[in-house]
């Protein structure tokens, strides 16, 4: 019979028993919110009157802020208020933001008049109207920010076997499971939720992702006696700012031609003793130019600001090397964060898969993830051992290879969206009925596939891609910022996509015209707009090509580098 240590440890606290109730925690937070997303664009226009293009603004922003406030909530629960109470925070915000949203469906007064079909009129929300729906907007984007930056690593702190080391098996099976439920709980989310808001209306449909985000609470705090509830420590974002700052401050300081180990501070059990010679100028952080007044003598720096260690110089540098590949990953995410425009198209189309049955608009997007999970299981599972069982060794592509292949595919769908939606257009202007908003064009929705398939695979390849990219690349040291880069790409992305819709919007309205991009589905050319996505998602590609030129070989898998094959066991 096998014991397992984890709940028999030193540390009565923790273990096991913990793990269910924080990733049921974040399971019920990430079912509620995207229960409340794919719909959106279709409350606002329908029950706040909006515009298109300004609801799918807001839509942008907040989804900008929800991706960016975790790497907030990251940096103060490790350098201040610690992951417990940045989780409870996360939980109370989050819903209290989701029952204000749900108050919009209830109370009197909180939205405009319907609009006047036969006087084609419509009475725009007053500010008094608008502002307790952006309060829930940034209530919940807080409230999501303090729970999934604070989610995962609480967990892993609950498997502290009280000596300081963590069992590798279960913090594995951990990580698994945790992406697993949190996985399921969005396709839970974009099915069943959203058809709940389709056939039972925007009170049921609201409703129910509030008492869903009850349960996350009462489920987190249910258990909080027994959790690990570790105090917080100085956060590695600081350090880096000190490389800037040590490297200003010392701009003046020239560097000697030929250094020793010596002339740079570095800590204690170091395995780094001098600096790299790229980005040069930030080695001047690090030298020590008098050690009777730099260092303390137990050889610690007597000035931080003025002099920092070897390790912390070169993390900085790490990161900056990264970034150009970073941003590669904006305008993927940009083609993907079109979703409300996908609600509008789907709307108009024929969505039945049954006489008496038919997909909700907003749960169109179920085939990328399915894509994604599907193709994941069949590339590690299939196609990776049937490779290497031909070769005779381990075999995989490189992260160069993966991340350009994204592109290619994210390239792909958007050309295979443009398409079918210049054939939707003409299809409804052939039909008549191009002047009615809620008119359904005799064309499948299922048309919609070529492009969420190939999306699905875009994010399969370039995505995950990015973050194993981060992992391999960065220092272990900076795991933290590691996890929270592909977020801060997310959230870059949606500012950029309504950069570039706005400007077409203004820009194709111009001279009394109607734009690419109206309320009316059916009046605009969102195919034009695609195919500007089109264009630019090339451009990206291209762009890609350059910084993977210029940056040189990757590393192997994490924490390891193989030959200059760019990190591969050996090339498929």
């Amino acid at each position: 019979m096998i014991t397992e240590p984890l709940l028999i440890n030193k540390n009565p606290k923790g273990g096991l028993r913990t793990l269910p109730f924080i990733i049921a925690n974040e399971a019920f937070e990430r079912m509620a919110t995207v229960g409340f997303t794919p719909n959106m664009i279709l409350y606002l226009c329908r029950e706040y009157n909006m515009e298109t293009t300004p609801a799918t603004n807001i839509i942008f922003i907040w989804t900008a802020a929800t991706n960016f406030l975790p790497i907030v909530g990251a940096l103060l629960a490790d350098s201040y208020v610690g992951r417990y109470r940045m989780i409870g925070f996360g939980c109370f915000t989050c819903l209290l933001g989701m029952v204000l949203l749900w108050s919009t469906t209830i109370l009197p007064g909180a939205k405009p008049p319907a609009c006047d079909q036969l006087r084609n009129g419509c009475e725009s929300a007053t500010w008094s109207q608008l502002m307790p729906l952006y309060f829930a907007f940034g209530l919940m984007s807080l409230g999501s920010g303090g729970i999934r930056s604070s989610s995962l690593a609480f967990g892993a702190e609950q498997l502290d076997k009280g000596d300081g080391t963590k069992s590798k098996g279960a913090l594995q099976s951990y990580f698994s499971w945790y992406y697993v439920f949190v996985s399921a709980s969005s396709i839970v989310a974009v099915t069943c939720i959203v058809y709940i808001q389709d056939n039972l209306g925007w009170k049921v449909g609201f409703g129910v992702p509030a008492v869903i985000m009850l349960l996350s609470a009462l489920t987190f705090f249910l258990a909080s006696p027994f959790y690990v509830k570790s105090k917080a420590n100085t956060s590695l974002l600081p350090g880096l700012a000190q490389v800037l700052v040590a490297s200003f401050k010392n701009r003046r300081t020239k560097l000697p031609t030929q250094a020793t180990e010596e002339m740079y501070h570095h800590g204690k059990g170091s395995m780094r003793l001098m600096p790299s010679e790229n980005l040069r100028f930030l080695n001047k952080a690090c030298m020590v130019k008098h050690p009777e007044q730099d260092l303390t003598p137990d050889g610690r720096a007597s000035n931080p600001s003025s002099l920092c260690t070897v390790e912390q110089v070169e993390e900085l540098k790490a990161l900056i090397k990264v970034i150009p590949i970073w941003s590669t990953g904006i305008m993927i995410a940009v083609t993907i964060s079109q979703s409300s425009f996908l609600v509008l198209q789907a709307s108009s189309m024929d969505r039945h898969v049954t006489p008496n049955f038919e997909i909700p608009s907003g749960s169109f997007t179920i085939f990328a993830i399915l894509t994604l999970t599907i193709w994941i299981g069949l590339y590690d599972r299939a196609l990776l051992p049937l490779a290497s069982k031909i070769k005779g060794k381990p075999c995989q592509l490189s992260l160069k290879l993966r991340m350009g292949i994204g592109l290619l595919f994210s390239t792909a769908s958007m050309t295979a969206w443009a398409i079918v939606e210049a054939a939707r257009r003409s299809i409804a202007i052939n039909e008549g009925i191009s002047d009615d908003l809620r008119a359904v064009v005799q064309m499948s929705a299922m048309w919609q596939l070529p492009y969420l398939v190939l999306s699905g695979l875009a994010m399969a390849f370039n995505m995950i891609g990015q973050t194993e990219f981060y992992y391999t690349e960065l220092p272990k040291s900076m795991s933290s910022i590691a996890s929270t880069l592909s977020g801060a790409g997310l959230s870059a992305a949606n500012l950029v996509a309504s950069l570039i819709m706005n400007a077409v919007d203004d820009i194709t309205k111009r001279g009394g015209k109607g734009g690419w991009i109206p309320s009316n589905i059916n009046k605009g050319h969102y195919d034009y707009y695609y195919w500007l996505l089109t264009a630019l998602s090339m451009a990206n590609f291209l762009y890609y090509l350059a910084c993977c030129k210029a940056y040189g070989p990757f590393k192997g898998r994490v924490g390891t580098a193989f030959d200059d094959k760019d990190g591969m066991e050996e090339e498929c």
